[in-house]
């Protein structure tokens, strides 16, 4: 019996001097680029144009995703590249909102859900769009406008803030 433990504790041990053997290679890695927002300016009424970077399966799902990144980080995170106009501030400055009201934002960040209301995609100009492409995903970046003044409003009518 405790040549079996011991042969597996062997065992065990070279199999985690393998593991750094496993990693990633540098150019999968370098071809996702995840998440990109830059502000582009402010308008008069408080909405913010942003120039937005997403992935997906295909462009219908990278679009989406733009979008919903786009109301997600003027809510949670605010916006910290671009022009100096955009307000850095977030809508929600409570730690952990985004886990303490997790059902309701599940529901408002769901596809086709309410965070559509939000995100205008009035500024976009013909062929602004870019592309990137790898095995599997598809990568857009797309100029939307998020409506801060009306998403605040209707935080505050859900009592997600104050």
């Amino acid at each position: 019996m405790k040549l079996k433990s011991i042969t597996t504790l062997a065992a065990t041990g070279l199999m985690l001097l393998a593991l750094p053997s496993c990693t990633t290679s540098q150019s999968t890695v370098a071809a996702y680029q995840g998440t990109q927002i830059e502000c582009m300016g402010v308008e008069h009424d408080g909405s913010q144009t942003l120039r937005v970077t997403a992935s997906g399966r295909n462009k219908a799902d990278a679009v989406e995703q733009a979008k919903k990144n786009a109301v997600r980080e003027v809510i949670f995170y605010g916006i910290r590249h671009g022009q100096k106009g955009c307000n850095m501030r977030p809508i929600v400055t409570e730690v952990n909102a985004e886990e303490k009201y997790e059902k309701y934002f599940n529901i408002f960040f769901a596809d086709g859900g309410e965070y559509l209301k939000y995100v205008s995609m009035a500024d976009e100009r013909n062929r602004s769009r870019t592309k990137a492409q790898a095995k599997a995903f598809v990568s857009y970046t797309i100029t939307v406008r998020v409506l801060r003044a009306e998403l605040k409003d209707r935080l505050k009518a859900d009592h997600v803030i104050d």
